[in-house]
């Protein structure tokens, strides 16, 4: 009788040890979820517990042309469509520090497919080896599409290198996967208001 109940109790011990450590992770999120990583092959702790729907009431006095919010934090790209019918929620990249981040409200001026690529004078300064000008294409950093807005040199556009998206890994742009800039990139038109948080 003693070794069945040495063996329920051992049972036990293992699957609370289990549930133990599988609850692990969730712990994890709230500590060091957000930093600056440097280098694109580093391990990454991603920053899931601030990737949640919002409301755009605190962010936009209405959604006229539609509202497009970037929580440079959550690392997150929210968008309202100008009726409120649509919203969508899409995983990004940001820019690596804070000196390269612009904060506040902008708009959408201007929808490029298959953008073409030119380092501004500051990044070229830092990268010399730079090239002068990418065409569009698979090696283009500005992947599919782009929307380029009011402030000179940002843009919220698409990349080829998917490493980068949830990441601190940009020169000041917005980031998406492809296949969700081609998304946002058919919803949002020319005048679209953006907030940068």
């Amino acid at each position: 009788m003693a070794k069945k109940h040495d063996r329920v109790l051992g049972r036990r011990a293992f699957l609370a040890s289990g549930a133990a450590f599988l609850s692990a992770p969730a712990l994890a999120q709230t500590d060091g979820t957000t930093e600056v990583e440097r280098d694109i092959d580093e391990t990454v702790v991603r920053n899931i517990s601030s990737f949640r729907a919002l409301d755009w009431r605190p962010y936009f006095s209405n959604t006229n042309n539609g509202a497009i919010l970037v929580d440079v934090t959550s690392r997150a790209l929210h968008y309202w469509s100008e009726d409120q019918s649509l919203y969508k929620l899409y995983p990004s990249s940001v820019p690596l520090t804070d000196d390269l981040t612009r904060r506040g409200r902008t708009k959408v001026v201007r929808k490029v497919e298959g953008p073409s690529w030119a380092p501004t004078p500051a990044m070229k300064k830092r990268n010399p080896e730079w090239p002068d000008y990418v065409p569009p294409g698979p090696d283009n950093p500005l992947g599919t599409h782009a929307l380029y807005l009011s402030w000179t040199y940002y843009r919220i556009h698409g990349t080829h290198d998917t490493r980068k998206i949830g990441r601190r890994s940009s020169n000041g742009c917005i980031g998406l996967y492809n296949e969700h800039i081609a998304e946002l990139f058919a919803m949002a038109k020319v005048g679209t208001q953006v907030l940068l948080i």
